[in-house]
């Protein structure tokens, strides 16, 4: 599956700079479950995150997978799966 560099970009951008600005964990589950679905892994829905430090998430999802969602030393977005 391939998705755009902008799609992709937009939806990292939002993630980890715009995530402080939600007023709501929904929309904030929302944004770590694209982030996730544009990496190609699964995860149907957030059940819980946390934060584990500046642009760095894990989350599990209701299906059970559990990810850690993070920007690496070149500034790209990871969805690794633990």
């Amino acid at each position: 599956m391939k998705f755009s560099t902008a799609a992709f970009a937009l939806t990292a951008t939002t993630f980890f700079y715009g995530a402080p600005l939600l007023a709501d964990d929904d929309g904030f589950s929302k944004d770590l479950k694209a982030t996730i679905a544009l990496q190609g892994k699964s995860c149907d829905e957030i059940v819980d995150s946390r934060r584990n430090g500046d642009s760095d998430y894990n989350a599990t999802c209701k299906d059970g997978n559990k990810y850690r969602v993070y920007v690496n030393a070149q500034g790209r977005v990871v969805v690794q799966k633990l």
